[in-house]
């Protein structure tokens, strides 16, 4: 897994607007699971893909369970925390790929990207997958911190973080967390675009 190697965690800041675009996003977007859209294993597989580019020790132990509880095999699930999509069914690939690039970009993806996603997928199919990928980013971006914060009591400090930091993501997500949903519910009303590309 690539994220204690250095990348930097999600600030105070941007995880607000990951909260934000995770709670916009379910509010527009019928579940898709069992509703003829995403399978179970379709959805682990792109939490998988962000988690490994995210590095979040908690989200990859819960998703690993859940994927092995899915029937996932061993292989596979390694080779998604590695990043390795050599076990990924080809009609998934793209899907996976605009995962990685949503992560890596920090939740500001190409307008191309996405573009590429609802010309492959479908409006609905790829608002459910916009909606796996900002669930898990919401999930990552505060499970980093409570992790991080939980190690440094085990004697496990994350290199990539600070106990200020932690304190405002452990104490700031009482505030942020609530006032995010309030915000999407908000743009929701009023008809806000779902996605911010990068530039």
């Amino acid at each position: 897994m690539r994220g204690l190697s250095g990348r930097r965690p999600y600030s105070v800041k941007e995880s607000y607007w990951i909260a934000y675009d995770a709670f916009h996003t379910m509010g527009k977007v019928r579940k898709t699971e069992g509703a003829g859209g995403l399978s179970s294993k379709f959805i682990r597989r792109i939490m998988l893909a962000i988690t490994e580019v995210n590095g979040c020790q908690i989200c990859s132990y819960a998703h690993t369970k859940m994927a092995l509880e899915d029937g996932m095999s061993n292989t596979e699930i390694k080779n998604m925390l590695k990043g390795v999509l050599e076990d990924v069914p080809t009609e998934e690939v793209a899907a996976i790929m605009f995962a990685q690039h949503y992560a890596e970009s920090r939740g500001r993806p190409s307008e191309g990207a996405w573009q590429r996603v609802l010309d492959l997928y479908g409006i609905e199919k790829a608002k459910g997958i916009l909606r796996a990928v900002r669930t898990i980013m919401m999930g990552n971006a505060f499970g980093i911190a409570y992790s991080s914060f939980a190690n440094r009591f085990r004697g496990r400090e994350d290199p990539r973080s600070g106990l200020g930091y932690e304190l405002a993501m452990v104490l700031g997500s009482v505030i942020m967390i609530p006032a995010a949903l309030v915000h999407a519910g908000l743009a929701i009303v009023l008809r806000r675009s779902l996605i911010v590309f990068d530039g």
